[in-house]
């Protein structure tokens, strides 16, 4: 994995209880919630990271990101009523 790498796809979305939580595909285990996205945006920097100083030291966690994580390739959203 490329630790220099500056760029992270985030998976936004909210619950039931109007938190935003945020994921990173890539980094297995990265995620974070909050009230507003501004909030968002800086925990998930922060969580990103925590995960990449971890995978530094853990090489179990750096395997899990080798086997294991994924970048997604975003193609749209859709709402299907069924």
């Amino acid at each position: 994995m490329d630790f220099n790498k500056k760029q992270f796809k985030i998976i936004i979305e909210q619950d039931e209880d109007g938190y935003f939580v945020g994921s990173v595909p890539s980094l297995p285990g990265c995620h974070t919630q909050a009230k507003d996205l501004k909030t968002l945006r800086t925990r998930i920097k922060e969580a990103i990271s925590l995960c990449l100083e971890v995978a530094q030291e853990d090489k179990e966690y750096l395997s899990m990101i080798n086997d294991f994580a994924s970048e997604p390739v975003f193609i749209g959203m859709e709402t299907i009523e069924a």
